[in-house]
């Protein structure tokens, strides 16, 4: 087999996250790379198809917060969340209450928040329950302090579309956590928000290529990545790393045959929590509970200084398989085995599919560049990449060709039951 090429990876890596830049799902520049990325699967070989689906783009023309410190006004950088709405462009103040999330959340009473400016400790509010308490309790606006990286860069990041629109929402903004930490220390007693836009009627797609296996009934794997990024973000490992890689495999794996069918999926709109691979899902779930064997999806794993953490949800076989083909080329794993819902790979568990996400940290708390505007080309190092996929591509080929698959195309009964409340809760179900 031939082995992975760092200047093809390079040239996609620039197009993606450099030419491109910035991918809003449901944007000009999401479809732009979408249309690439199907350019490129068909130059490979493949059966190409586009699937549209309706989603919300965040559409923000500008966004403005201030803090009133003492008896002055000042300006600070903040970020709308996706799935939240704006102000309409016109300023709305509030006095600002510092909430000890999420210890404070199991408070019975959170009628003090109403009507005011609520800073909040915290990433996503993962529970529709303890969302729902929130947005009953009335607050005028949030704040948003994602304590996972602490620095002095507002993150970008959004709601749950599914949690939004059961409950409804107010408008989110995320705060860098150094900048909430002054007001706090110096006695920040109001906020004031200004935001123009908000969120519109969009789509965004999935850009799948086939290649056919020469056995019907084997089966089919699934290989996939995400071409969206969040706001003011051009993504370049958080997932343009994951798409070149899904892009290179294409290309190896083309002219090889085959005797289960590979079918690899560009997904849109994941940074709303994985809505392009949960409509890929519910669209064909007959399909894939029927014949799917296993889905391997690649996210952010461009990090040269960090090490490789694999989210299996699946059996404990696949677990040792996968030990047993990297290892011995060099490349080791910190396994995770709990149910993980926020990547691409969980609709696919949901409807029965082992799966995994391959993903690189180098921090305790996943990359400290995430979903930042500094998350560019200058973050990745190609040759580990290079050395990633010249793992992914060798074992994506084996399983293709292996006439039984060496662990069970099967969901542990283990973690069927939270699998299930982590579909319903976060993603609204099979038919939200």
């Amino acid at each position: 087999m031939n082995e992975v090429s760092p200047s093809r990876l390079k040239r996609d890596l620039q197009t993606l996250a450099g030419d491109i830049g910035e991918r809003l799902a449901g944007s000009s520049n999401e479809r732009e790379a979408a249309d690439y990325i199907a350019e490129e699967f068909t130059r490979a070989g493949a059966g190409v198809s586009i699937e549209e689906f309706s989603i919300r783009e965040r559409a923000v023309k500008s966004e403005f917060l201030e803090i009133q410190l003492g008896d002055r006004w000042m300006t600070f950088p903040g970020s709308l969340f996706s799935s939240t709405p704006g102000t309409g462009g016109i300023p709305v103040a509030a006095p600002l209450v510092f909430m000890e999330s999420p210890a404070e959340m199991t408070r019975t009473d959170l009628s003090h928040l109403e009507g005011k400016a609520v800073l909040m400790l915290g990433c996503h509010i993962e529970s529709r329950q303890s969302y729902q308490h929130l947005i009953d309790a009335g607050p005028l606006f949030l704040l948003v302090v994602d304590i996972r990286y602490p620095g002095d860069t507002p993150l970008a990041d959004g709601m749950f579309p599914a949690y939004t629109t059961a409950v409804g929402a107010v408008p989110m903004i995320n705060v860098a956590y150094m900048d909430a930490w002054r007001w706090r220390s110096e006695g920040a007693t109001a906020a004031r928000i200004t935001v123009e836009g908000g969120m519109r009627e969009s789509v965004s797609q999935n850009v799948i290529a086939e290649f056919p296996g020469t056995d019907a009934d084997a089966g089919t794997l699934y290989m996939g990545a995400h071409h969206d990024t969040q706001a003011n973000s051009p993504g370049a490992d958080d997932n343009a790393t994951g798409v070149i890689g899904v892009l290179e495999c294409a290309r190896l794996l083309a002219n090889r045959k085959r005797h289960r069918t590979i079918r690899l999926i560009s997904f849109g709109c994941e940074e709303q929590l994985s809505v392009g691979s949960a409509a890929y899902v519910r669209a064909h779930r007959e399909e894939i509970s029927r014949n799917g064997k296993f889905m391997f999806n690649l996210d952010s794993y461009g990090s040269g200084l960090g090490w490789n953490v694999l989210v299996v949800n699946g059996p404990a076989e696949l677990v040792e398989v996968i030990r047993n083909r990297y290892e011995p080329r060099g490349i080791f794993f910190q396994f995770a085995k709990d149910v993980v819902p926020y990547a691409d790979h969980f609709p696919f568990v949901a409807a029965g599919v082992p799966a995994t996400t391959w993903i690189r940290y180098n921090c305790t708390t996943g990359r400290f560049f995430h979903h930042r505007p500094d998350d560019d080309i200058s973050r990745v190092d190609i040759d580990t990449v290079t050395s990633i996929l010249n793992g992914v591509v060798p074992f994506m080929a084996e399983l293709a060709d292996l006439k039984a698959l060496p662990f069970p195309s099967s969901i542990p009964e283990s973690i069927e039951r939270g699998v299930a409340n982590f579909w319903e809760d976060l993603f609204g179900g099979w038919d939200p």
